[in-house]
Protein backbone atom coordinates (compact mmCIF):
# COMPACT_ATOMS: atom_id res chain seq x y z
CA UNK A 1 0.00 0.00 0.00
CA UNK A 2 2.29 2.63 -0.86
CA UNK A 3 5.04 2.18 2.17
CA UNK A 4 8.02 0.98 -0.28
CA UNK A 5 11.39 3.01 -0.14
CA UNK A 6 11.24 6.70 -0.96
CA UNK A 7 14.36 8.04 -1.24
CA UNK A 8 13.08 11.28 -2.45
CA UNK A 9 10.30 11.25 -0.37
CA UNK A 10 9.18 14.99 1.45
CA UNK A 11 7.19 16.12 4.45
CA UNK A 12 3.92 16.51 3.46
CA UNK A 13 2.27 17.07 7.36
CA UNK A 14 4.20 20.29 8.02
CA UNK A 15 2.31 23.12 6.29
CA UNK A 16 5.03 25.57 4.81
CA UNK A 17 6.69 22.89 3.21
CA UNK A 18 7.46 22.25 -0.69
CA UNK A 19 6.04 18.30 0.43
CA UNK A 20 2.63 19.87 2.31
CA UNK A 21 1.70 22.25 -0.56
CA UNK A 22 2.57 19.52 -3.23
CA UNK A 23 0.32 17.21 -1.54
CA UNK A 24 -2.27 19.77 -0.71
CA UNK A 25 -2.32 21.66 -4.06
CA UNK A 26 -2.18 18.34 -6.00
CA UNK A 27 -5.26 16.98 -3.74
CA UNK A 28 -2.94 13.77 -3.02
CA UNK A 29 -5.11 11.40 -1.74
CA UNK A 30 -6.13 8.22 -2.61
CA UNK A 31 -9.59 8.05 -4.42
CA UNK A 32 -10.71 4.69 -2.19
CA UNK A 33 -8.65 4.48 1.19
CA UNK A 34 -8.52 8.82 1.95
CA UNK A 35 -4.91 8.48 2.70
CA UNK A 36 -3.01 11.30 1.82
CA UNK A 37 -0.48 10.08 -0.66
CA UNK A 38 3.33 9.93 -0.51
CA UNK A 39 5.13 13.09 -2.27
CA UNK A 40 8.66 13.60 -3.28
CA UNK A 41 11.14 15.40 -5.38
CA UNK A 42 11.31 14.62 -8.79
CA UNK A 43 13.75 11.41 -8.97
CA UNK A 44 15.66 11.69 -12.46
CA UNK A 45 17.56 8.76 -11.45
CA UNK A 46 14.38 6.80 -10.98
CA UNK A 47 13.56 8.22 -14.43
CA UNK A 48 16.77 7.12 -16.33
CA UNK A 49 16.07 3.42 -14.71
CA UNK A 50 12.59 3.46 -16.12
CA UNK A 51 13.70 5.32 -19.27
CA UNK A 52 15.86 2.40 -19.93
CA UNK A 53 14.32 -0.83 -19.34
CA UNK A 54 10.83 0.94 -21.42
CA UNK A 55 12.69 2.80 -24.12
CA UNK A 56 10.56 5.58 -23.30
CA UNK A 57 10.31 8.36 -26.60
CA UNK A 58 8.78 11.41 -24.27
CA UNK A 59 7.90 12.53 -20.85
CA UNK A 60 4.14 13.72 -19.79
CA UNK A 61 4.57 15.78 -16.68
CA UNK A 62 1.47 16.69 -14.64
CA UNK A 63 0.80 19.13 -12.54
CA UNK A 64 3.58 21.29 -12.99
CA UNK A 65 1.25 24.02 -11.46
CA UNK A 66 1.55 22.68 -7.97
CA UNK A 67 5.31 23.86 -7.88
CA UNK A 68 4.21 27.40 -8.29
CA UNK A 69 5.26 29.69 -5.65
CA UNK A 70 8.16 27.07 -4.08
CA UNK A 71 11.20 29.13 -4.13
CA UNK A 72 13.88 26.44 -4.39
CA UNK A 73 13.03 23.52 -6.58
CA UNK A 74 15.43 20.49 -5.89
CA UNK A 75 15.85 17.45 -8.15
CA UNK A 76 17.02 14.24 -7.43
CA UNK A 77 20.57 13.04 -9.83
CA UNK A 78 21.42 10.61 -7.69
CA UNK A 79 22.11 8.12 -4.54
CA UNK A 80 24.46 7.64 -2.41
CA UNK A 81 24.53 3.81 -1.39
CA UNK A 82 26.74 2.15 1.09
CA UNK A 83 30.08 4.89 0.56
CA UNK A 84 29.15 4.97 -3.16
CA UNK A 85 28.00 7.67 -5.69
CA UNK A 86 25.29 5.96 -8.11
CA UNK A 87 23.15 7.85 -10.91
CA UNK A 88 20.53 5.29 -10.81
CA UNK A 89 17.92 3.43 -8.86
CA UNK A 90 19.13 0.29 -7.45
CA UNK A 91 17.24 -2.78 -8.88
CA UNK A 92 16.77 -4.40 -5.42
CA UNK A 93 14.12 -2.68 -2.45
CA UNK A 94 16.59 -3.68 0.09
CA UNK A 95 19.07 -1.10 -1.38
CA UNK A 96 16.58 1.32 -2.50
CA UNK A 97 15.88 1.31 1.15
CA UNK A 98 19.55 2.14 1.82
CA UNK A 99 19.87 5.33 -0.82
CA UNK A 100 19.96 8.21 0.12
CA UNK A 101 19.20 11.13 -2.59
CA UNK A 102 21.06 13.39 -3.95
CA UNK A 103 19.75 16.88 -5.22
CA UNK A 104 20.75 19.72 -7.70
CA UNK A 105 18.52 22.56 -6.96
CA UNK A 106 16.85 25.46 -8.88
CA UNK A 107 15.63 28.57 -9.01
CA UNK A 108 11.27 27.90 -8.33
CA UNK A 109 8.76 30.64 -10.14
CA UNK A 110 6.24 32.83 -8.34
CA UNK A 111 4.15 33.61 -11.43
CA UNK A 112 1.14 31.10 -12.00
CA UNK A 113 1.44 28.57 -14.29
CA UNK A 114 -2.50 26.99 -13.74
CA UNK A 115 -4.53 26.64 -17.44
CA UNK A 116 -1.33 27.77 -19.23
CA UNK A 117 -1.68 25.74 -22.44
CA UNK A 118 1.17 27.20 -24.69
CA UNK A 119 5.08 27.22 -23.74
CA UNK A 120 5.47 30.72 -24.32
CA UNK A 121 3.56 31.82 -21.68
CA UNK A 122 5.40 29.27 -18.88
CA UNK A 123 7.61 31.46 -16.64
CA UNK A 124 11.21 31.63 -17.73
CA UNK A 125 12.40 29.19 -14.40
CA UNK A 126 9.68 26.76 -15.35
CA UNK A 127 10.70 26.44 -18.92
CA UNK A 128 14.15 26.34 -17.49
CA UNK A 129 13.44 23.44 -15.18
CA UNK A 130 11.65 21.20 -17.68
CA UNK A 131 14.47 21.24 -19.80
CA UNK A 132 16.58 20.44 -17.18
CA UNK A 133 14.74 17.19 -17.00
CA UNK A 134 14.85 16.23 -20.72
CA UNK A 135 18.58 16.67 -19.93
CA UNK A 136 19.07 14.80 -17.07
CA UNK A 137 16.19 11.38 -18.41
CA UNK A 138 17.94 11.96 -21.69
CA UNK A 139 13.73 11.99 -22.85
CA UNK A 140 12.07 14.42 -24.20
CA UNK A 141 9.00 16.39 -22.81
CA UNK A 142 6.06 15.87 -25.19
CA UNK A 143 3.26 17.33 -23.11
CA UNK A 144 3.05 19.42 -19.95
CA UNK A 145 -0.17 19.81 -17.81
CA UNK A 146 -1.00 23.11 -15.70
CA UNK A 147 -4.01 21.64 -14.37
CA UNK A 148 -7.08 19.15 -14.36
CA UNK A 149 -8.93 20.14 -17.32
CA UNK A 150 -7.41 18.51 -21.19
CA UNK A 151 -7.37 22.13 -22.50
CA UNK A 152 -5.00 22.93 -19.55
CA UNK A 153 -2.19 21.25 -20.99
CA UNK A 154 1.09 22.10 -23.35
CA UNK A 155 1.29 19.79 -26.19
CA UNK A 156 4.85 20.25 -27.64
CA UNK A 157 4.81 16.93 -29.81
CA UNK A 158 1.99 14.90 -30.00
CA UNK A 159 2.99 11.01 -28.82
CA UNK A 160 1.14 9.54 -31.55
CA UNK A 161 0.99 11.70 -34.72
CA UNK A 162 3.45 13.66 -37.15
Amino acid sequence: MGGGPFPSELDIETADLPGYQMSNKGREIGTVTKRKRRCGWFDAAALRRSARINGLTGLCITKLDVLDGIEELSICTGYELDGKVIDMLPVGADDVARCNAIYETMPGWSESTFGVSRWEELPANAQAYLKRLEVLCDVPVDIVSTGPERDETIVLRHPFGA
